[in-house]
């Protein structure tokens, strides 16, 4: 369980950090995103999420 709220405050940084850093450009960035089909945006979400889990594969220890 620790392992898991240490994963979850690191996501949050990497999360939070584009927001911090450079505020007007995500705006911009959330405004397009809204443009983008949903079924686009799903395989996107996809893709991303089976590169999360390749990568935990194979780094784990």
């Amino acid at each position: 369980m620790r392992w898991f709220f240490c994963l979850i405050g690191l996501l949050m940084i990497v999360e939070g950090l584009p927001y911090f850093a450079c505020p007007d450009k995500m705006k911009s960035w959330m405004a397009a995103i809204q443009k983008i089909p949903d079924g686009q945006l799903r395989i996107l979400g996809l893709l991303s999420m089976c590169v999360g889990l390749l990568l935990a594969y194979l780094f784990n220890e």
